[in-house]
């Protein structure tokens, strides 16, 4: 890296560039070139020594400003201040050298003096750009020190003395508003024909995207489509990436890259939010096409972090870990994100020992955990059932590595907990927080009843959790099916009958996968496939496969036998789920490749007995993505090892 001359070095180097006939550039715009390549002593010691004749001219003294500025010379921009009040430039004839002095005080932490420096302005006989200008340096300072009501009432003393606010201003003050102002800055940049401005809508879409994707959206398509350049498609597409909204962030993708982008090219940003939608919804088929685009578009992606990680994410939960670990193996640098990401890839497929040594691999190399990680590796211990491991992490949190556990961190050792069957240590774990339980902590608990059908303890954790999220209707369905298991109809009506007070209904489930280019989507009991006749007839097929193998009695993996097949029925008893369907499809359609199903709900005992079946059956491999894990299928036994 090159180094700062020293003084004598740039005087020396001043007085030859002052001194040097040969040199037609004005002495002024030498002052400015040298700023601009960053040789600030270099600058201070020609504004010194060169000794122009005739004296600098005023376009020298901002750059010098600049210089002082980034050497911390708070002696120096007093001395420039000097001159320039000296010589007639201040207090407000030359706005360039005032918007210097004023971004410099503010930059330098002297707010004080900045603010004297525009008191001093005669507002009365200067002239309104000049006064926008200065306004706009001391807005961008108070907004750098992150003081949003000193950048309101400087906009309020703005307005009151006629200076015209722009583009400018707007993007000063957008970041740092409350979200409940937003909305009157937008109507005045309206009101003055600035919220078309491409730089002021892309500000507009990235603030309001703060909140909810609506608005930010509303923006965006309120723009001409010759107006949307790069960070407007970027904005949008974080926007609805960032508030879950996946499927319309790939939507927005493939408007991108067709008519409605234009010219506009994907860069790094766009494909960070696009691979973490995919990932979000397994859509394996887009981030593919992703990874492919990198490859012939942007060769040196790997030397691109974020872009690596946000790789390294979507194959780890789109069920390609040998991918994920690959692209982990070759990046030349590794930072904690792209740890946590593999961590908790191998934790939702249940290799929780992989994921211990990949943790200790990190700490080894001196990287601290953060909470983020401990999250993965806490739920990593949960989904391969290991206890003791579980325990002495979460111990280990604030005495080594300094870390205050989160309420994600109790939700994920009450997981632990309740899945290993120690469902009161759970409940006195959640006694002992420092914090009040919320509903994820009250969930996992319920959670873990319905595993172990445990009504009195699964009764308190519903009483919680209906109060602190009364419309979660996945939490009324847990309740019921508790009761169901234990026989209790009454308890079943009794929740069906607050839902039905609450106007909650059961999300449906489905599944879908990728075929050919093309998403298939099925619901349970779904007719509308085009091969639906087919896909019937196999399912149908394949469960008298199963009873006959089984003699009508299947485990259900958590520790029951259910009766719930029956050969003498032209369809089971459990119904048509859409996992079922899903995998039936691809078996009339795909070949002796994996089957990879992606389902929105956490699969049933039922149904994870008839794959783990029909994969011995059938000798082919299903991987189940389901609302919490992987469940691998594959020579009659699944990677969860009935444990989840």
């Amino acid at each position: 890296m090159t180094t700062e001359p020293s003084t004598s070095a740039a005087t020396s180097t001043a007085a030859a560039l002052a001194g040097d006939a040969s040199c037609t550039e004005p002495w002024s715009a030498r002052v400015r070139t040298l700023a601009r390549l960053g040789r600030h002593r270099e600058v201070l010691a020609l504004l010194r020594d060169g000794d122009p004749s005739p004296p600098p001219h005023a376009l020298a003294l901002p750059a010098a400003v600049i210089s002082c500025t980034a050497l911390s010379l708070v002696s120096g921009v007093a001395q420039i201040q000097a001159l320039g009040c000296k010589r007639g430039l201040l207090p407000s004839s030359d706005a360039y050298l005032l918007s210097s002095l004023l971004s410099s005080y503010s930059r330098l932490g002297l707010l004080p003096r900045a603010h004297q420096l525009l008191d001093e302005m005669p507002l009365a006989s200067t002239p309104p750009t000049t006064l926008r200008t200065a306004f706009n340096s001391l807005i961008s300072g108070c907004a750098l020190h992150a003081l949003p009501a000193a950048c309101f009432a400087l906009f309020r003393r703005m307005r009151a003395a006629g200076a015209p606010f722009d583009a400018v201003t707007l993007m000063t003050l957008l970041p740092a508003a409350p979200q409940s102002v937003v909305p009157q800055l937008h109507a005045l940049a309206g009101k003055a024909g600035l919220a078309a401005e491409t730089n002021v809508a892309n500000c507009l879409i990235s603030v309001y995207a703060r909140r909810a994707a609506g608005l930010a959206r509303q923006v965006f398509d309120e723009m001409p489509l010759t107006s949307r350049d790069i960070v407007s498609w970027n904005a949008v597409l974080s926007a609805h990436a960032q508030n879950g909204l996946a499927v319309d962030a790939l939507d927005l993708y493939s408007r991108m890259c067709g008519h409605d982008g234009g010219s506009v090219e994907p860069d790094a940003v766009t494909l960070v939010s696009v691979l973490s939608s995919c990932a979000h919804l397994g859509a394996r088929g887009v981030g593919l096409g992703v990874e492919r685009y990198m490859q012939e578009r942007l060769p040196g992606f790997r030397a691109n972090m974020q872009l690596c990680n946000s790789l390294i994410n979507f194959h780890a939960r789109c069920g390609s870990l040998t991918q994920a670990q690959r692209l982990f193996n070759e990046m030349p640098r590794k930072s904690i994100v792209s740890w946590t990401a593999l961590i908790t890839g191998y934790g939702m497929h249940g290799h929780g020992d992989v994921a211990v040594n990949l943790f200790q691999a990190m700490v080894s190399e001196g990287i601290r955990p953060d909470n983020v990680a401990m999250v993965g590796l806490l739920s990593a211990c949960s989904h391969a059932g290991m206890y003791d491991e579980g325990r002495k992490y979460f111990s280990a949190m604030e005495s080594t590595y300094q870390l205050r556990p989160t309420l994600e961190h109790y939700t994920c050792m009450v997981d632990l907990l309740g899945r290993a069957g120690r469902l009161k240590e759970a409940r006195e774990l959640i006694s002992s927080m420092p914090m009040p339980a919320d509903g994820a902590v009250w969930g996992a608990l319920l959670g873990a009843c319905k595993i172990h059908k445990n009504v009195e303890i699964g009764e308190e954790a519903f009483e919680h959790v209906i109060k602190l999220e009364p419309s979660n209707v996945g939490y009324y369905v847990l309740m019921a099916n508790i009761y169901t298991d234990t026989g209790q109809l009454e308890g079943v009506v009794r929740v069906r009958a607050m839902m039905r007070e609450r106007g909650l209904k059961k999300e449906p489930g489905c599944s879908y996968v990728e075929h050919k280019g093309r998403v298939h989507l099925f619901m349970a009991d779904d007719h509308s496939h085009r091969q639906a006749k087919r896909i019937y007839e196999l399912v149908i097929k394949l469960e008298q496969m199963v009873t006959e193998k089984t003699d009508g009695t299947v485990e259900n993996g958590q520790g029951r036998v259910d009766e719930g097949y029956s050969g003498k029925m032209a369809a089971p008893l459990i119904g048509f789920h859409s996992e079922k369907l899903a995998v039936a499809f691809c078996m009339l359609n795909t070949d002796d490749s994996e089957i990879v199903v992606i389902k929105n709900l956490r699969i049933c005992g039922d149904c994870h007995s008839f794959l783990k079946a029909v994969s011995a059956i059938a000798n082919r491999a299903f991987l189940v993505r389901d609302a919490s894990r992987f469940h691998r299928f594959e020579g009659g036994a699944c990677s969860c090892k009935d444990y989840w």
